[in-house]
């Protein structure tokens, strides 16, 4: 015979189903009563531990190694698939136990799409190809994206890249513990809105990083939060042109009291690539 029991207990709202809390709701018994308790547990991963954030270095660190690999095989005439899978299976070989999240390769119009799937499409000569990549070690992910041009382009791409650049490095420079994440987020938005790409930039300024690709904190036009030393942040503007193109560029930093810890090295000044 079970034992009822009195009492308070929390449970996560933000997953349990309708049906699950049911039953839940028979199982404690009417002595229970059940408190929504979410967000609990992803608070307390917000703010990582030195072991966690060794981990997560050297998972950015191999994600810096594998932009090296994707630059040294080339990209012309290359499905964007088959790069994907490349990638993936270059970082398994060299310690990963898996990629964060599926790998993004998307060139031309395709990268218009800030979350595109790769195609049995071959990549172009003179195109925008975004790559967007990480990779898990013991468990922890990294983060990190990059647009490679594949020959000569156009006056406006060109332009496009510089300026979401400049939004990069500039909210990189606003990061430190205390600012509320929309606040960070607002350097990049302004800027690019400045430039006549505000309708062109879809998605918030970045998310934390931790043993999931998305967690707490959030950059974004509607975090009123503040950013705490030991967040793990992505900084990643883009502008995407339907049609054409779309530029995107990444970097995962570690929040800290004086400013950010940057652990993606791969340079970002426009680089290309051929066959």
């Amino acid at each position: 015979m079970v034992e009822r029991v009195s009492g308070r207990v929390g449970f996560e709202d933000q997953h349990l189903t309708v049906r699950q809390y049911k039953r839940l709701r028979e199982l404690v018994g009417d002595q229970v009563e059940l408190v929504p308790a979410g967000g609990l547990v992803e608070d307390l991963r917000a703010v990582k531990e030195p072991g966690e954030l060794q981990s997560i270095r050297e998972a950015a660190d191999l994600a810096d190694d594998m932009y090296e690999y994707i630059q040294s095989r080339g990209l012309v005439g290359r499905t964007e698939r088959e790069v994907a899978l490349d990638v993936e299976r270059e970082m398994r070989e060299r310690g990963a136990e898996d990629p964060s999240f599926p790998s993004i390769v998307a060139s031309g119009a395709h990268g218009a799409l800030p979350h595109a799937d790769p195609r049995d499409e071959r990549i172009a000569a003179n195109t925008l190809v975004i790559v967007d990549m990480g990779c898990r070690v013991d468990g922890y992910c990294s983060d990190c994206t990059r647009t490679f041009a594949t020959g000569d382009l156009e006056d406006e791409a060109i332009e496009v890249y510089e300026l979401v650049l400049a939004a990069q490095q500039e909210s990189l420079a606003a990061i430190h513990a205390g600012v509320e994440g929309r606040e960070v987020d607002a350097v990049a938005r302004n800027l690019i809105d400045a430039a006549g790409h505000g309708e062109h930039f879809g998605h918030g300024l970045g998310h934390g990083v931790g043993l999931e690709i998305h967690e707490a904190p959030r950059l974004a036009q509607t975090a009123e939060a503040a950013l705490t030393s030991g967040n793990v942040v992505t900084v990643e503007p883009g502008v995407y042109l339907p049609g054409a193109f779309g530029v995107r560029i990444e970097d995962l930093v570690i929040v800290r009291d004086d400013g950010a810890e940057v652990l993606s090295h791969f340079p970002k000044p426009l680089i290309t690539l051929g066959a």
